[in-house]
């Protein structure tokens, strides 16, 4: 890929606004600023300074602006990188981008200037990816576990245990050129051993995929129940505004509600659905058909269920109707304001389902509630630091090579000749490549910087 070219963009969002700040990067980034840079000579000074000057079109004073310098190799994309932060006004900006152009920038391509930040080895591919999960982050937890990657992640840990098995790939193809000798320079009970101890790494990052991408994305949680159950209620109580309509009149919801409620930081997409029961006309019924499509894509469940107006039978028919073994589940028994007796214990819940009893109307419970909605979504698995796999690109990677690995022990228990061995061990290595960029392919990089906002 051609980098010689010095880009120029946007980097911050578009429209009017206090500031703008248009980023150039390229060997020749500094002396085209200072082609159109009234103030200090630009090319004479060090490197993470800022400057105060006029950007002018000839004698045309278009901006007083801030110009601020980071030579190579110390600047993000590893080539010297020039940030111009002017007045936010559309006009203004297109016109410094026009003209930086006419003096022989290009306008940057979307991640552009990541791509080349991988390019020149300051970031490794995943860390690459891990910047637009950051930009895009919208929870305290997802923040973080971009950061996590960013700074390294998982990527480091991979990379120590790719260097030695690519030790032992060294030594089995030593081997073939002695092969007439008959002689073992790759102890196959370390290798082995080597090849398992990734394997465990790789099993744990390919589980931590499913909460990983949750806390990425957002969990989708279903709040399910008969109609007048007081699903709605317990939406708006978990929300602590009044964001859906309440009525006595059964069947008031006729299509899915969705809002978002940040419980310590993971973000839980409450989904609030029609009555589950007999239609009693069209609109209703395309309303229950939703509800169920909701869950079959929900990570959790939430049942509300009326305790004194439903018999247990009823009960157990709804929770037989919604559970799903590989969903999360808890059951909330609503309207704890009535007075009723415990009839909890003839319920016979499933021992995996989580109950609680609360007042939606009242406000009861609803912090115990959020805090088993939390418990139940993400338990003590997620910790500041956890390594997580947020990616799809990663666990497909992942998932290759522990397929390779599998070959590999294979091989060692059930004697196969070197160069077999060596080509397992080589296709392991490749997938592993492919996480952090050792292997990559210009549609690979293409396809993963193209998502990526212009700017960025």
């Amino acid at each position: 890929m051609m980098t010689s070219e010095t880009i120029v963009a946007l980097s911050t969002p578009p429209g009017s606004g206090a500031i703008g700040v248009i980023r150039l990067s390229g060997k020749d980034a500094i002396s085209i600023t200072n082609s159109v840079f009234s103030g200090k000579d630009l090319l004479s000074q060090p490197s993470h300074t800022v400057h105060f000057g006029l950007i002018k079109d000839r004698d045309i004073i278009i901006d007083e602006v801030l110009v601020t310098l980071f030579v190579a190799p110390k600047s993000y994309t590893k080539e010297n990188v020039v940030e111009i932060s002017c007045h936010g006004s559309s006009y203004i900006i297109q016109k410094i981008i026009t003209l930086l152009i006419r003096r022989g920038a290009s306008a940057a391509k979307p991640g552009e200037f990541t791509l080349r930040a991988f390019l020149n080895g300051g970031l490794d591919l995943s860390q690459a990816e891990a910047v637009a999960d950051l930009i895009s982050s919208d929870s305290a937890a997802a923040h973080q576990v971009a950061m996590n990657q960013l700074r390294g992640g998982f990527s480091n840990e991979l990379n120590e245990l790719r260097e030695q098995l690519i030790h032992f790939a060294s030594m089995i193809e030593l081997e073939l050129d002695f092969a007439e000798e008959d002689v073992e320079f790759a102890n196959r009970g370390e290798l082995e051993g080597l090849v398992s101890k990734i394997g465990l790494v790789l099993n744990k990052l390919i589980r931590s995929f499913e909460l990983g991408n949750v806390i990425k994305s957002g969990i989708n949680t279903v709040i399910a129940g008969r109609p007048n159950a007081g699903k709605s209620t317990l939406l708006n109580a978990l929300l602590n505004e009044e964001r859906a309509i309440v009525s006595e009149i059964a069947g008031t919801t006729r299509d899915t509600i969705e809002e978002l409620l940040n419980i310590d930081g993971i973000n839980f997409r409450l989904i609030d659905t029609a009555g589950i029961r007999e239609a009693t006309d069209t609109i209703e019924a395309v309303g229950v058909e939703k509800t169920m499509q909701k869950i079959s894509q929900s990570a959790v469940i939430v049942y509300v269920f009326d305790l004194i107006n439903l018999s247990a039978e009823e009960i157990r028919e709804d929770i037989q109707k919604l559970y799903r073994p590989e969903v999360p589940f808890i059951a909330v028994a609503n309207k704890l304001d009535l007075s009723y007796n415990d009839r909890v214990a003839e319920l016979k819940l499933p021992e995996e389902i989580r109950f609680i009893a609360i007042s939606a109307r009242e406000r009861q419970h609803i912090d115990t509630l959020k805090q088993l909605l939390y418990t139940t979504a993400v338990g003590d698995e997620f910790t500041p630091n956890a390594t997580m796999v947020t990616n799809i690109r990663h666990l497909e990677a992942l998932e290759r090579t522990r397929s390779a690995l599998d070959k590999v022990l294979e091989g060692l228990r059930n004697p196969i000749t070197s160069d077999f061995l060596a080509m397992d061990i080589k296709q392991a290595l490749h997938y592993l490549g492919e996480i952090t960029g050792r292997v990559t392919t210009d549609d690979l990089l293409e396809n993963i910087f193209s998502r990526f906002c212009i700017g960025k």
